[in-house]
């Protein structure tokens, strides 16, 4: 007996398509993303074959929308933010608005509506965010300063889409009772608009802080991973659903919202780890619902429209970026890192689509261009962001262009650094120079100080060294890895500490820096055991490998778990040490 159920139809197709095309794209070094994508096209109604049932994929990938958000809430740390405020905040700004205006040239140019434009262009400017974090994490620059500066341009461009999410509504039509679209006037609906989410952030971020993460540890404290896992759901879903009916706001500005409280309570890492698996599996339904409203015919008939698109996202957003950060004044590295990692756009884009297509704002044919728009990009950026070196070279070859990206960077440089080249040249103590100001640096920093030796600090955190330097303090503003930074400090230190975490670059200044000081010893922070023979091979005298330590300090938790005496801890933590002893690395 053969049983009609095309709601398990639809799961069973999309998953075994994005499966086999995720593990393809995957192959080749690209993101999933662009193979659920193409997932979606080959099981929807555009092409032969199987044609999956897209009114309930389009509601599968509303819980995909929902919980997408929902973790976008979970992990917002302000202090992320912060850290990199002073470009991040008028770059994202800067940027979203450049290709909001340009998207909306593009849609007038071929005679949509102005407010079709804005919401193609506020689309078009926002990136994908698991795109971005696997180029920065495949390239090991997720900790690096420019990683943080990207980190933190795509957080601003998530509130912004957050703001975008409210506008919408207040922006659109809503199919009246006979059936034609009734527009009321625009400013009477956002200012009802502004009322109902005041409303409802102050429930949520007021009210709900308090109750929410209260409910979160008295059920967690259950001991029941089903029980904590449904209230994870309940207010991921729950709460979305409440603020849609409730206050007329998005579900996706509702999940936002709930994960924000979920993430101020003691167990919001454990909500996470629950929610995970869970979004992933509906974000790949969410994904392939995307793909099955795209044409592919339509790449035939509007070839200008998608050139216009594709310049907008891998041409003038990147441009601009470089053009912002340049002008903030930061170096022609970070400026390619956060142009390069943005020059694309995903599950945002789409989120902002689907709300403008409800609301009378995005047709098929806007909807048909951020998908291929997202295929193109998503696809190429991985590739781009490789040529990053390949690209640094290049614009070298042009004067002017590279005179004009490190104009202010060198002026900046300048002024800081040459007060405290005098002080560090007039210095009498021996000097230990360490490079990056974060806590491992900081926790070197005040050992050897308090130690009497007199230290050097240099890092690419302008507010770190101006900080430091209006203390009294001898710091240097810069990317660390360019040698001609440190060339003061150098011949008179006594040691060179590599706080930093990231191996870009690292081993030419280790070179460099024997080459001008052969005396100095070297102490590098690495990740993996496997570093160890090009640091031994570049000049590195110590290295401390987090891989190592990790082994060291779980074996220490667990001895002292079992009731091992200190003696017995100390032998283990020493056999550990010599197992992964080498030259560079002698056991302590």
């Amino acid at each position: 007996m053969v049983h009609d159920v095309p709601l398990i139809s639809i799961m069973a197709s999309a998953f075994t398509a994005a499966w086999v095309l995720g593990i393809i794209t995957q192959k080749l070094k690209l993101s999933p993303i662009v193979g659920y994508l193409l997932a979606g096209i080959a099981i929807g109604p555009y092409t032969p074959g199987f044609v999956g049932n897209l009114h309930l994929a389009s509601q599968l990938s509303e819980i995909g929308v929902i919980l997408l958000m929902f973790g976008v809430g979970l992990h917002f740390h302000l202090k992320d933010l912060l850290a990199v405020k002073k470009v991040a905040v008028p770059g994202a700004v800067g940027q979203v608005l450049i290709a909001t205006i340009l998207g909306a040239l593009l849609a007038l140019a071929v005679g949509w509506s102005f407010k079709s434009g804005l919401v193609l262009g506020m689309a078009m400017s926002v990136a994908s965010t698991v795109v971005l974090m696997r180029v920065l994490t495949d390239s090991r620059m997720m900790d690096s300063t420019h990683g943080h500066v990207a980190v933190g341009w795509l957080i601003v461009e998530d509130v912004l889409t957050v703001i975008v999410l409210v506008l919408i509504p207040a922006m659109g039509t809503s199919p009246g009772a006979d059936g034609h679209a009734a527009s009321g006037n625009v400013f009477v609906t956002l200012l009802v608009a502004l009322l109902k989410l005041g409303a409802l952030v102050a429930i949520l971020l007021i009210a709900g802080a308090r109750v929410i993460p209260w409910i979160m540890v008295h059920v967690a404290r259950l001991r029941s991973r089903e029980l904590f896992t449904l209230t994870v759901l309940v207010m991921a879903i729950a709460v979305a659903a409440a603020s849609a009916y409730f206050f007329g706001a998005s579900m996706a500005l509702g999940a936002f919202l709930a994960g924000m409280v979920v993430g101020q309570s003691p167990v919001s890492h454990q909500a996470a780890a629950d929610a995970l698996p869970m979004r992933d599996a509906f974000a790949v339904l969410f994904f392939a619902a995307v793909g099955m409203l795209f044409n592919p015919m339509f790449v035939v008939h509007h070839p200008f429209l998608l050139t216009g698109g594709l310049l907008i996202v891998m041409v003038g957003k990147p441009l601009a970026a470089m053009l912002i950060v340049a002008i903030i004044g930061y170096p022609p590295r970070t400026a390619l890192v956060v142009a390069l990692g943005l020059a694309q756009i995903g599950e945002f884009s789409f989120i902002l689509s689907e709300l403008g297509k409800q609301h009378g704002l995005l047709s098929d044919d806007g909807h048909n261009l951020l998908v291929a728009c997202a295929i193109v990009s998503i696809t190429l950026n991985p590739i781009l962001f490789r040529s990053i070196n390949r690209i640094e070279a290049l614009l070298k070859t042009w004067p002017k262009v590279w005179q004009f990206m490190n104009r202010k960077t060198q002026r900046i440089e300048q002024a800081m650094n040459e007060k405290a080249g005098h002080t560090i040249e007039s210095s009498e103590k021996p000097l230990a120079v360490i490079v990056g100001y974060g806590p491992v640096g900081k926790a070197v920093d005040s050992i050897l100080r308090g130690s009497g030796r007199e230290t050097v600090i240099v890092d690419l955190n302008l507010d770190t060294v101006q900080a430091l330097q209006a203390a009294g303090r001898k710091a240097l503003y810069g990317d660390a890895y360019n040698i001609e930074i440190m060339h003061q400090a150098l011949p008179l230190a006594t040691h060179l500490i590599v706080a930093l975490p990231h191996s870009v670059n690292r081993n030419p200044l280790i070179a460099a820096a024997k080459l001008i000081n052969p005396e100095i010893k070297i102490f590098v922070r690495a990740r993996y055991l496997a570093e160890q023979a090009e640091l031994m091979q570049v000049g590195a005298d110590a290295a401390c490998f987090e891989e190592a330590e990790a082994a060291v300090g779980l074996a220490k938790l667990v001895l002292f778990d079992q009731g091992a005496d200190a003696v017995t801890i100390s032998h283990e933590v020493t056999r550990i040490r010599q197992t992964f002893w080498s030259p560079l690395n002698k056991p302590t």
